[in-house]
C-alpha cells in the first residue's frame, strides 16, 4: 500500500477504535492518526507472528481493516493507561483520588 493509503487506513482505524474504547476522548486528530497507523502495523505483525496469517493484505480487504482497528484499539487503551487518562464509562475519573478536586 502507498503512504496515502496507510494514512487513510490509520485515520479511519483510529477513529473507529476511539468509538469502541469507552471513556472520554481527550487526544486530538494527530494522536488518533498515529495510533491508527501504528495499530495497523502492530496488528499486522501480531497476526503474522501468532496466527501465521498475512494481516495486511490490501486496502479493500476486510481482514486488513479488522487487524488495523483491533491494533489501534489496543494501542489506544495502552496510551490511555500510560498517560493517566483512565476514565470510567460515564466520563468520570476512576481509581485513587477520583472524588478529590
Amino acid at each position: 500500500m502507498g503512504i496515502i493509503a496507510w494514512i487513510i487506513l490509520g485515520l479511519v482505524a483510529g477513529i473507529v477504535a476511539r468509538m469502541l474504547v469507552p471513556g472520554k476522548d481527550t487526544q486530538g486528530l494527530l494522536i488518533t492518526l498515529l495510533l491508527g497507523v501504528a495499530g495497523a502495523l502492530v496488528g499486522g505483525f501480531v497476526a503474522t507472528e501468532l496466527f501465521h496469517v498475512k494481516g495486511i493484505q490490501g486496502f479493500f480487504n476486510l481482514s486488513t481493516w479488522i487487524t488495523a482497528i483491533v491494533g489501534a484499539a489496543i494501542l489506544l487503551v495502552a496510551y490511555n493507561l500510560l498517560t493517566g487518562r483512565k476514565r470510567g464509562l460515564l466520563g468520570r475519573r476512576s481509581g485513587r483520588g477520583a472524588g478529590r478536586r
